[in-house]
């Protein structure tokens, strides 16, 4: 692969990743530089990590994990879109407007939920040494980081425009995503 396929590979790996940073972005009271830079680094680390782990255990779980990543998806995505629209529905109903803060459980499942594919990213590569899987991982990372970067701050712009409704809206878009990661399985 060419560092070009490679950025390209992490474009298409980190389109989960921004529709996801894209949905906290709406519903960001302020521009936070730690919850941006937390669910970036998450993102990035969960892109870096399940290629490498696909790369290293390429004969051991390869059918295992391939019949059910969709299943991870779906059902991590469902769980956290779920929080995020009963969490915005009570917002409304309570006019509560504390700020929107991720926590490392969160963080740990979204960057799980987003990279599942990017555990046959490895399995691909498994024909290159350890230095070279490593630098495509990183790669990956990188241009995820910046993806997500991108999409909270174009859910933060739209965000603020939806006001009280973005709650509800990031919600139906993570579910969403579950879902189509889930029919893809099938």
């Amino acid at each position: 692969m060419s560092g070009i396929d490679v950025v390209l590979l992490g474009l298409a790996l980190a389109v989960d990743a921004f529709v996801v940073s894209f949905s906290y972005g709406l519903i960001l009271k302020r521009n936070r530089w730690r919850n941006a830079v937390s669910l970036g680094a998450a993102t990035g680390l969960g892109q870096f990590v399940m290629p490498v782990a696909g790369w290293y255990g390429t004969n051991l779980v390869h059918g295992y994990i391939e019949s059910i990543d969709h299943w991870i998806a779906f059902i991590l995505l469902g769980i956290i879109g779920g929080k995020m629209l009963i969490d915005g529905i009570k917002a409304e109903d309570d006019e509560e407007t504390g700020e929107f803060k991720l926590d490392l459980k969160e963080l740990f499942l979204l960057a799980i939920a987003t990279s599942i594919d990017a555990l046959s990213v490895g399995f691909t590569t498994a024909g290159y040494g350890l230095v070279m899987a490593v630098v495509c991982s990183l790669i990956v990372a990188v241009v995820t980081f910046v993806i997500c970067e991108t999409g909270l701050c174009l859910g933060k712009t739209l965000g603020t425009k939806l006001s009280g409704k973005a709650d509800v809206l990031g919600g139906v878009i993570l579910i969403g995503i579950g879902i189509v990661s889930w029919g893809r399985g099938m």
